[in-house]
């Protein structure tokens, strides 16, 4: 019982509402053009939520092992490098967390597409694939990419558009030109979370050689990016809803554009790590509202 505490520490379930902001917006857009499936919804919920844990335990792994993880870094301590929960042991969770990946991956693409959709059973199986790779290979390995200042363009593509408009296509069984926006957004502002995590670490990672965007960039200029993921997520929702405006319902995600107008003030004055890591949760909390009102914005017709 004692190591359930630092089991759903490594597990960090805070990062699951942001995971699942994609599947929200993917489903609402099918919602809105005629298309929902209950079992699809939650398969998928499910499925995105075991890749997230898997990265998040790879994570703990690679940067425990890498001895990334240690005194100088800033935030929860990480359980591998607390000494609660040894290499082998997570390494075993990585693996069994793999085989529920693979299960729930299975379902989700059967409950979407059954038989007769060979191609799009194969699309899938190979795109699942890919996300266990993503989720492994951030830290993990001789030469994770998160350690060559790649972990911007995984998260962008992964958070972004392949959770959207890939969601989209589980219901539609083709892909729309209304998700492209939304899902360019909800990207830009998951690399944002990434960037905010990053430049909390800057000086940690870049003593333990971890090159990621904000230490090749430094912290002035990694601060400047954050504008740009931020505001740049904020203008293009706003030509979107503008170009596919239905009904005043559509610009009900303003709302969460109150917190990230906040944060990217408080952003403008922070300078020591604990600055950035208290907007973390911010942020991230944020970038969920705006995908859950979003999505509303189109089903309330």
């Amino acid at each position: 019982m004692k190591k359930i505490k630092p089991w759903l520490s490594a597990m960090r379930l805070r990062t699951l509402p942001l995971s699942v902001s994609g599947i929200i917006l993917g489903t609402s857009f099918a919602y809105y053009n005629g298309h929902f499936s209950w079992l699809v919804l939650v398969l998928a919920i499910l499925t995105t939520m075991s890749l997230q844990v898997l990265s998040n335990l790879a994570n703990d792994y690679g940067d425990g092992v890498k001895g990334t993880d240690n005194e100088e870094r800033v935030g929860p301590e990480r359980a591998i490098q607390s000494g609660e929960i040894t290499p082998d042991e997570m390494l075993d969770a990585i693996k069994f967390n793999i085989i529920v990946v693979i299960i729930l991956t299975i379902s989700l693409i059967w409950a979407a597409f059954g038989p007769a959709n060979f191609l799009f059973l194969l699309l899938f199986i190979f795109l699942g694939g890919l996300s266990v790779y993503a989720a492994l290979n951030y830290t993990m390995g001789d030469s994770p990419y998160g350690y060559r200042a790649l972990g911007d363009v995984f998260v962008f593509v992964f958070f972004g558009l392949l959770s959207t408009i890939g969601s989209y296509l589980l219901y539609m069984h083709t892909i729309d030109h209304v998700v492209i926006f939304p899902a360019i957004a909800l990207g830009l502002l998951s690399v944002g979370v990434l960037n905010l995590n990053n430049m909390r670490d800057i000086y940690s990672d870049a003593s333990a050689g971890k090159i990621t965007m904000a230490v090749k960039l430094g912290l002035d200029r990694a601060k400047k990016y954050h504008y740009f993921l931020i505001i740049g997520a904020m203008i293009i929702t706003v030509v979107f809803s503008i170009l596919y405006y239905v009904e005043p319902y559509n610009f009900l995600y303003l709302l969460a554009f109150i917190p990230l107008v906040i944060h990217v003030k408080k952003m403008k004055a922070a300078k020591q790590p604990d600055d950035f890591d208290s907007q973390l949760k911010v942020l991230a909390l944020s970038t969920f509202l705006f995908a859950l009102l979003l999505g509303i914005g189109y089903i309330l017709f």
